[in-house]
């Protein structure tokens, strides 16, 4: 069986690999990474070695923080980062849930301070019956993650 690549290599940047399938999407807008001029390669539902499927971005010239890496934990909580230089990987890491989120997304809550007041959003990450939930610092009321749609401009 021939092997050949899916995706393009990339000289320099940051390729966020092992997304769970329909995932991808949801990083894309919260990376804001559609809207950037950034040169992006995508691959969705791609094929793995356990005959499931795990969807793929590669973002040329760009490296992602910790900080930034880790808040990916929220729609994928298994992936990995990898930082290529020369088109070979110089640093791979798993991403961690982060302890906290701040200025990221708005609270669902519509009677929360954040909707009247200047503040910055903020949110306790926490982790209840497998599923992740966000609680907000200021209203104290928990929500899934699949709720933040919005995110804070």
């Amino acid at each position: 069986m021939d092997k050949k690549l899916q995706v393009e290599a990339i000289e320099q940047g940051t390729v966020i690999d092992h997304i769970p399938a329909g995932q991808g999407i949801k990083i894309l807008r919260f990376l804001k990474l559609a809207d950037a001029s950034k040169r992006l390669t995508i691959g969705l539902n791609l094929p793995t070695k356990n005959d499931g499927a795990k969807d793929l971005i590669k973002v040329a010239d760009t490296i992602f923080s910790e900080e930034q890496a880790n808040q990916l934990a929220l729609f994928a909580p298994t992936a990995t980062i990898n930082v290529i230089e020369n088109y070979a990987v110089v640093r791979k890491f798993q991403v961690a849930q982060p302890k906290s989120i701040h200025g990221v997304f708005s609270c669902p809550n519509s009677n929360c301070i954040t909707h009247s007041e200047s503040v910055p959003s903020y949110f306790y990450v926490r982790q209840a019956h497998g599923q992740i939930k966000l609680k907000c610092h200021y209203c104290e009321k928990s929500f899934a993650t699949s709720l933040f749609t919005e995110l804070k401009d």
